[in-house]
């Protein structure tokens, strides 16, 4: 990364600007989608939809009309702000007992038993008939497009792809369609996926119940049945996202909003109490005091996600104690004296993608997608170009844990839109991607704005770290001078190798200017990221 002439020396690249809207998100083809839809007259929500289901495309081993999403709304007509909880459930069928009965002492992290409803078509659905102002077949059209007429394949994608070959190899629908004689396809290569694009044009013509009551289901169903998995067509018919009152803390005057359980967005806003007794901007960005105290703050934070995150419909969360400031103070107390808590939380792999839209009225949409494990179960639904998620592999079997597996019951899921506002209006809409790396990532994007004074773009670009159980990953970018000092207060440091990803996740936001109301926007270019507004 080239030194700059002004601002953060070491920021990438210049924050984008716009006056009438923006997009933000992974894949640029997608990013250009849901700018059209703005173009063409449709609001945030339209474009949110639109921007999705071209990820669902462009990038299948990260999303998918098989998996689920969560989103934070901004309606600016209502002054109204709500969550879309569009995560699938458990099968009627699925019990502790009958893993246990067939040996399982956990449930698969991939497999046809692994697969819960996919919510992703019914939260577009919702999002479209509550605040959209356009119909599936408009905000459809450019994903059919690319799905019929393919799209050539980026550095990044590629490089996920390939690290799923020895997952798709295992079925032979999926490694006859998303293989070329046995090998992800290469950089550049034009991809076609003809069986998507017939189930987008089924979902552009009859709606969400395409997927969850028609021909979609039914391919869905028959494949189920005959391949011993649990889903059945009553799961997918009783499916329904619901909205929900996003939970919040106030962070130094900003007001974090995310989604309450069974999302692990509760987790964020514990971290920021625990810091907010601190100063941070004193201790130095990425010094190894200000490291060395994140991580433990990350510790505390996680085991209390690990012990308390599940459904809310099913399990007795105590919400305002883990977000009261007491709280949170208590444990900052606990780290000042020494006292860490065991490290007791589970690593969770997982990819997804995230998107953040802003229209000319103020609407905002702040949306995750995501299918989990790259490909998902790796289950290829044939003639559908729908991967089927593993979100019921985060489901315990442990009958004394709030997680534990239950029939129609949502798992602990990982996927955390965020938004900040300021004066009750949106000022931030932002996310990160990476499963355990989201909390982790969004704290570190917060601080470097709100307590270092770094703009969106710089704030994502600002070298980031990861704590792990067994140690901490460290960016390049972080000295080896700071290294040595956190080694020398006896943390594992982890060194990026041929065999391990230590990806800290993409990070993409829009800051709404409070003084202007220009959108200012910002995205990761170490994970293809692409802001672009008009």
């Amino acid at each position: 990364m080239a030194d700059r002439p002004s601002g953060y020396l070491k920021q990438t690249r210049s924050v984008v600007h716009a006056q009438n809207g923006m997009v933000v998100t992974s894949h640029p083809l997608a990013a250009m989608a849901g700018l059209q839809i703005l173009q063409q007259g449709g609001n945030a929500f339209d474009a949110a939809v639109a921007t999705a289901s071209v990820l669902c495309v462009v990038e299948p081993m990260m999303t998918g009309l098989g998996g689920d999403m969560f989103a934070l709304i901004y309606d600016a007509k209502k002054r109204e702000i709500k969550g879309l909880n569009a995560s699938g459930r458990a099968p009627q069928s699925a019990t502790p007992d009958f893993f246990e009965q067939n040996g399982f002492t956990s449930i698969p992290s991939t497999g046809i038993l692994s697969a819960t409803v996919p919510g992703v078509v019914d939260g577009w659905s919702q999002l479209l008939q509550s605040y959209g102002t356009l119909t599936f077949k408009e905000v459809l059209a450019p994903a059919i497009r690319y799905a019929e007429e393919g799209f050539p394949i980026p550095e990044m994608v590629a490089y996920y792809w390939k690290k799923a070959e020895r997952l798709l190899l295992q079925s032979e629908e999926a490694s006859k369609k998303y293989l070329i004689n046995g090998k992800a396809p290469k950089e550049g290569t034009l991809f076609k996926q003809p069986d998507l694009a017939w189930s987008l044009k089924q979902i552009a013509k009859d709606g969400r119940d395409a997927f969850y009551q028609g021909d979609i289901a039914d391919k869905i169903v028959e494949y189920m049945k005959n391949h011993k998995g649990l889903l059945r067509k009553e799961d997918l018919r009783e499916h329904r996202s619901q909205w929900v009152t996003p939970i919040s803390t106030n962070y130094r005057g900003y007001e974090v909003l995310e989604i309450p359980p069974n999302g692990q967005g509760l987790v964020v806003l514990q971290m920021l109490n625990i810091l907010e007794n601190y100063d941070l901007k004193a201790i130095g960005h990425n010094s190894p005091e200000y490291i060395g105290l994140f991580v433990e703050a990350k510790k505390l934070a996680y085991a209390d996600r690990d012990r308390y995150i599940a459904d809310s419909e099913f399990a007795d969360i105590p919400v305002d104690r883990l977000l009261s400031k007491e709280y949170a103070k208590e444990l900052a107390d606990s780290i000042q004296s020494g006292l860490k808590k065991s490290q007791s939380w589970v690593e969770l792999g997982g990819d997804t993608v995230y998107l953040t839209v802003a229209d000319k009225e103020g609407n905002v949409a702040s949306v995750t997608n995501s299918i989990f494990s790259l490909f998902g179960s790796g289950v290829l639904i044939p003639e559908t170009g729908i991967f089927i998620h593993n979100r019921g592999s985060l489901f315990s079997l442990d009958r004394n844990h709030p997680n534990v597996l239950q029939p129609g019951k949502r798992p602990f899921h990982t996927i955390i839109p965020g938004m900040v506002l300021k004066d009750e209006k949106p000022l931030i809409s932002f996310g990160v991607m990476g499963a355990d790396m989201q909390p982790q990532g969004q704290v570190q994007t917060l601080v470097n704005m709100i307590d270092f004074g770094m703009n969106i773009q710089a704030a994502g670009d600002a070298p980031r770290f990861r704590h792990y159980p067994h140690g901490i990953f460290l960016e390049s970018e972080i000295s080896q001078k700071i290294r040595q000092e956190l080694s020398d207060q006896g943390y594992t440091l982890l060194e990026q190798s041929d065999g391990d990803d230590f990806a800290v996740g993409g990070y993409q936001g829009i800051f709404i200017d409070p003084e202007t109301g220009l959108f200012k926007g910002g995205s990761d270019p170490r994970k293809d990221g692409c802001a672009i507004g008009f």
